[in-house]
C-alpha cells in the first residue's frame, strides 16, 4: 500500500487540502509521505484499558471489609499496569515518515509522540531494510540496541536505514520503503551537486 503522494500530490488530509506540490527531479514528490500501521497494538491497547476498568471497579464497587491497604495496592497496580500498557502501545498503532528537502521526520502514534526529526545534512546513506524483525530489535516501539543503532518499529516487514555522519543508524518501518529510499537518495545527490558547485 502506497500512502505517499503519487505524482507529486500533497497527502490526503495534509495541510488542511493543500494544493498539489510539484514533482521534484527526476520525478521524486516534493514531499514524501509515508507510513506504517500496526493493528495488533489496538488489541494491546484495549487490554490496558480493560486492566484500568478493572482498577477502577475495585476501587468504586468493592466490598472489601479488613484492612484497606491490599484493596488500595490492588487498585493502584491495576491503573498503573492499564495506563503504562495503553499509553505504550497507542504511541506505536502506527508512524508516519515525511522527507521534505531539508529533512526526514518521523511521528508515531495518533499524537505524534514520540518524534524524530533527522536534517538531510547528517545522513550519508540510505538502504533499503525488507526484513525488519521486531524481535531482533527487542519488540516494538522506538528502540536502541548498542550494535543496530535506534529505530522506530511497528511492524514486521519492510523498513528503511538512514547512516549517520556519526557512524549511527536509524531505522524505520514503512510501507513503500523503496520509494523512501529513492526520495531520500534523490535529495542526497541534489544537496551534494549543489555543494560541489
Amino acid at each position: 500500500m502506497r500512502d505517499h503522494p503519487q505524482e507529486g500530490a500533497a497527502a490526503p488530509g495534509e495541510h488542511g487540502g493543500a494544493p498539489r506540490v510539484p514533482a521534484g527531479p527526476c520525478g521524486t514528490p516534493a514531499i514524501w509521505h509515508g507510513r506504517a500501521t500496526n493493528r495488533v497494538q489496538w488489541l494491546l491497547a484495549g487490554a490496558g484499558a480493560a486492566c484500568m476498568a478493572l482498577g477502577i471497579d475495585l476501587a468504586v464497587n468493592s466490598t472489601w471489609t479488613s484492612s484497606l491497604a491490599p484493596l488500595a495496592m490492588a487498585v493502584v497496580g491495576c491503573v498503573a499496569a492499564g495506563l503504562l500498557v495503553l499509553f505504550g502501545t497507542l504511541a506505536f498503532v502506527h508512524v508516519a515518515v515525511r522527507v521534505d528537502a531539508d529533512h526526514l521526520e518521523v511521528r508515531c502514534g495518533p499524537v505524534g509522540v514520540p518524534r524524530r526529526r533527522i536534517p538531510l545534512d547528517s545522513v550519508v546513506d540510505v538502504a533499503l531494510a525488507p526484513r525488519v524483525n521486531p524481535r531482533h530489535w527487542g519488540g516494538w516501539g522506538y528502540r536502541w540496541r548498542p550494535e543496530q543503532g535506534t529505530a522506530v518499529v511497528v511492524r514486521r516487514g519492510e523498513g528503511m536505514v538512514l547512516r549517520l555522519g556519526d557512524g549511527r543508524t536509524f531505522t524505520v518501518t514503512v510501507d513503500d520503503a523503496e520509494g523512501a529510499v529513492a526520495c531520500v537518495r534523490e535529495r542526497l545527490r541534489l544537496r551534494r551537486a549543489a555543494s560541489a558547485a
